[in-house]
């Protein structure tokens, strides 16, 4: 495997000591594992009405990115709440 100097620096690093690990490292990974789990847990279902032509749109775009239609609803309402989405100017 390539390692870029990035990567080999980062290597070194940790092969000449200079990092630890944390204590208590496996209750420390369960825990970031269950907040994880918490964060991605989609537990709400939510109904809303659209335009028969928006729906087809939404579909038509889902099913090019490989996703359920209602798997790609919910990325673009994230990627918006976290600032994340980006419109297209044209």
């Amino acid at each position: 495997m390539k390692l870029n100097k990035y990567e080999k620096d980062i290597k070194e690093s940790v092969e000449s000591g200079e990092w630890e690990q944390i204590p208590d490292f496996k209750e420390e990974a369960k825990r970031y594992q269950e907040v994880a789990g918490a964060t991605l847990k989609k537990n709400r279902r939510v109904n809303i009405r659209m335009t028969e032509r928006d729906f087809i749109h939404i579909q038509k775009k889902a099913m090019n990115e490989g996703l359920p239609y209602q798997t790609y609803i919910s990325s673009i309402l994230h990627k918006f709440i976290n600032d994340r989405y980006i419109e297209k100017t044209t």
